[in-house]
């Protein structure tokens, strides 16, 4: 089926839908055609987090002409005098409002009475630090919010070995008036804390710096409408800086990295140094357990990084001091992963494999 349509001089608008289509995707090219037509020429998007359980997302007297409801999803559809309404509301208490109209202020005060009182206020527990997770969607990239306990970098100084805590004792101490650049390299063997220092970073940058989590690091290298959502992200009202987290990049960072990945990783750094990162107040951190030595020069050029950091395993002095005791602890010290399983923090489910048969030998 295909529908056309081309109020009064407005551009004409056609949009085809089959079996594959599916009712949120019919809303959504509904939502669109006063726009791409031109009758309602006008857009603003937001994205909301921290919804209040119950919120309507629709101004007040206003009932949706058409609504779909997902597995993660609430889809609506509203319509009024020279605007139309366009809500995701998902299952994780974020949603993404689209309100076109004819005019700017008439789009402006429809998404103002749409939005009021929909979201929840932050919590004020210090402990508690705001985190972002970005992920791409099938509807583009989506940002999400949850809080996350972040301990006082005081509290967990002592799970670092000595050159990495000064390092990272200097890191804390940063503010805006203290960059010298834009990337942040946390690198060095697996269980060695480099999670537990982000989230104490989180904290410690907190006044100044929102912090965001990338899901999906390989789809942000190899997407740039992805990467330039991201920059151009206006969730923060206060227009604090942020520092993007992408964990775990092994593979991406390496020198002998495939040739698109390569490319990914370019338009990435270029955020830290380069004219795509001018104007915005993004910093990025990498973290890695590959060897220095093996991640791409790129990365480690001199003048990019704010800070490259190698996070060790502890000395055998530093753990036995950490664990209080001797006993399990090598001549090569142990990682904090390590100590915190001979303390027992750690516990694992399991079931041991059964031997193998021997067969029987003439």
């Amino acid at each position: 089926m295909e529908t056309t349509t081309a109020p009064n001089d407005t551009l004409p608008f056609a949009a085809a839908v089959d079996d594959t289509t599916g009712p949120a995707g019919i809303i959504d090219q509904l939502a669109l055609a006063p726009f791409i037509s031109g009758e309602q020429p006008c857009t603003r998007s937001i994205n909301l987090e921290r919804v209040r359980e119950g919120a309507r997302l629709l101004p007040e007297g206003v009932e949706p002409v058409r609504r779909v409801r997902l597995d993660r999803a609430t889809v609506s559809l509203a319509v009024g005098e020279g605007w139309t309404l366009l809500v995701w509301h998902h299952r994780d208490a974020t949603a993404q409002v689209t309100v076109v109209g004819r005019t700017d202020l008439l789009v402006d005060e429809v998404l103002l009475a749409a939005t009021d009182g929909a979201v929840e206020p932050e919590t004020a527990d210090e402990r508690e630090v705001a985190l972002g997770f970005w992920r791409l969607g099938q509807h583009g990239p989506r940002r999400s919010a949850r809080t996350i306990d972040a301990p006082a970098w005081a509290e967990v100084r002592t799970n670092y070995t000595g050159p990495a805590a000064e390092a990272l004792d200097q890191l804390m101490r940063l503010d805006p008036l203290g960059l010298s650049g834009r990337l942040v390299l946390l690198h060095g063997p697996p269980g060695t804390g480099k999670t537990t220092a982000l989230r104490a970073l989180a904290r410690a940058w907190s006044d100044w710096c929102a912090v965001s989590y990338v899901v999906d690091p390989e789809a942000l290298l190899g997407n740039p409408a992805y990467l330039l959502e991201i920059l151009l992200d206006d969730h923060d009202e206060a227009k604090r800086w942020q520092l993007l987290i992408l964990e775990d990049c092994d593979e991406l960072l390496r020198s002998d990295a495939k040739a698109e990945t390569g490319q990914g990783l370019a338009r990435l750094l270029n955020v830290t140094d380069g004219l795509l990162g001018q104007g915005t107040q993004t910093l990025v951190c990498l973290t890695t357990n590959e060897a220095l030595a093996r991640l791409h020069p790129a990365i480690v050029r001199p003048g990019r990084c704010l800070a490259s950091i190698y996070v060790d395993r502890l000395t055998r002095a530093e753990a036995v001091a950490w664990l209080g005791r001797r006993d399990g602890i090598g001549p090569n010290g142990a990682t904090l992963a390590e100590l915190c399983a001979l303390r027992g923090d750690l516990h694992t489910v399991a079931a041991d494999e059964p031997p193998a048969p021997t067969g029987q030998y003439l």
